[in-house]
């Protein structure tokens, strides 16, 4: 195991510390998680992961519906509009090996925490055979409860990597 990936190992438990974070983002930007939505392309063995993922994902998240992605790739997936768009088997990214980086823990999956300039918050999971990205419209920038959603099914389908 690398370095960068030790820096994870203990999820950091924000509570507050996200939710002032995600508040603060709110206000920040316009842009619709919706508007650009580009399909991953992962490794062949994360692909299928993220294929058993695609078959678990909950048909609501936040009180919002599963909507169409205008594709048919297994690797996206979107709630409300694009108001939550799932992403699986997305690159590792580099501010993991940023040792300030901010983490978070969601029904027993660890995420990794970002704020794009551009857009709301963007979680992407750690410690898993295939990384998947949960991007939020700044209109639901307020809350990191929908991550909860995710839990189970990636429990379930993308294996750790520890």
């Amino acid at each position: 195991m690398t370095s960068s990936r030790r820096r994870f190992r203990h999820p950091v438990l924000l509570g507050p510390l996200v939710a002032s974070l995600l508040l603060a983002a709110a206000g920040c930007s316009s842009t619709d998680a919706a508007a650009s939505i580009t399909v991953p392309t992962p490794s062949p063995e994360a692909a299928a992961y993220c294929r058993a993922l695609h078959k678990e994902l909950p048909r609501t998240v936040a009180g919002l519906g599963r909507g169409g992605t205008g594709t048919e790739s297994e690797l996206i997936a979107e709630w409300g509009d694009g108001a939550i768009v799932l992403r699986c088997g997305v690159p590792r990214p580099a501010k993991m090996d940023d040792p300030s980086a901010k983490a978070t823990e969601a029904d027993g999956v660890n995420w990794l925490l970002e704020q794009p300039e551009d857009a709301g918050p963007r979680f992407t999971t750690t410690f898993r055979k295939a990384y998947v990205e949960v991007s939020f419209s700044t209109a639901y920038a307020h809350d990191a409860s929908p991550l909860a959603a995710f839990g189970p099914a990636i429990t379930k389908t993308v294996p750790s990597s520890l």
